[in-house]
């Protein structure tokens, strides 16, 4: 008896000790995969709202003659001022707010024109008011017109409205802080430079659209900054970041760094904007020069279909570098040279 218990104890043993050692070889996938999942996850506040969907095919009524538009029916007795709508840009979703809302949007009106700019099409109600999700397939600017029980929308290419496109993108947010050092987290210097960025761009001449990644303290997920890019067919995309050591202790190693995709062999490459934000960041900063770092183990980077570069901006683990990015003038410096960037990059034809 004692035998048999020890033949298949060891035997047991082989098969933990196999499993282990194939749960090792594939754990860094499977980790990489999972905080991807839950990064991608999204924000559906208390889960009070319970949405109805329906597929754009089968609810959109076709009608030619609106070509572009799309036309919603909404409650006669409705006023203009009695709807909102919301472009977020970020989730590529219009929202279309009106007072009144009905248990069953879909049986009580009608959708007509073309479903060819929708993914998918939800209603929900939200105290007492009623609101039409739709989703689209890419990023567009709207152009809207009311009539009474009708709302007119018209879905336009950026590019048919601004000369160049560009998005920039704050990194972390919410409850993924970055960098913290000293009290002090990645997110809000990475916020208060794009934010930097965001007052230059107020004075800027040029016929440019700008798109924003979040201007708040909010985490959009890798997928959503990216594709803001991608489906808005961004002619530059810039992700603002800040540096720190891998040990996380402070050290004197400070200056600025920018990421850029390797795989993108293109004239207007990733490498040569990486380049130019570079040299114009340092310009800028008096920081030191560490040069450009391949960086298609980041999911922005490697899935990003237009130009991309990731600015390191400073290194929060040196003590003189984190004071100055707390100060706004070191803020300003930076959003300066980012802009510069993008100016000298369109003048080398991105």
């Amino acid at each position: 008896m004692d035998k048999r218990v020890l033949k298949w104890s060891t035997v047991l043993s082989g098969f933990l000790t196999l499993l282990v050692g194939i749960s090792l070889y594939f754990m860094p996938d499977i980790h990489e995969k999972a905080v991807l999942a839950a990064e991608q996850q999204r924000e559906i506040g208390d889960g009070s709202l319970v949405a109805k969907t329906a597929n754009p095919d089968d609810v959109v009524e076709t009608e030619t003659d609106l070509q572009s538009q799309i036309k919603i029916g909404l409650p006669k007795n409705l006023t203009e001022e009695q709807i909102a709508i919301e472009n977020d840009y970020v989730s590529q979703t219009v929202y279309i707010r009106f007072e009144g809302g009905v248990d069953d949007y879909f049986k009580e009106y009608a959708i007509k024109g073309s479903s060819d700019h929708i993914d998918s099409l939800s209603y929900y109600k939200d105290d007492g008011a009623g609101v039409v999700a739709l989703e689209l397939d890419r990023v567009y600017e709207l152009k809207k017109k009311y009539e009474s029980g009708s709302l007119y929308l018209d879905f336009i290419d950026p590019h048919d409205i601004y000369d160049k496109v560009i998005v920039i993108d704050a990194g972390h947010g919410s409850r993924a802080p970055g960098a913290v050092k000293q009290g002090v987290a990645e997110k809000d210097i990475d916020l208060a430079i794009l934010l930097q960025f965001k007052e230059l761009m107020k004075g800027c001449k040029e016929n440019i659209g700008v798109y924003y990644t979040r201007t708040s303290d909010k985490n959009p997920t890798f997928d959503q900054r990216v594709q803001l890019a991608n489906k808005s067919d961004a002619d530059l995309f810039i992700s603002i970041h800040n540096n720190s050591e891998a040990t996380g202790n402070f050290t004197e190693t400070s200056g600025t760094q920018v990421m850029y995709s390797e795989s993108d062999k293109s004239e207007h490459s990733s490498k040569k904007l990486a380049q130019i934000c570079l040299d114009n960041l340092v310009e800028r900063l008096g920081s030191k020069d560490r040069g450009l770092l391949k960086g298609d183990s980041i999911y922005i980077i490697r899935t990003s279909e237009v130009p991309v570069a990731l600015v390191e901006v400073g290194f929060m683990t040196n003590y003189d570098e984190l004071d100055k990015l707390q100060t706004k003038a070191y803020q300003k410096k930076a959003a300066q040279g980012i802009y510069d960037a993008i100016m000298e990059a369109f003048e080398e034809g991105y």
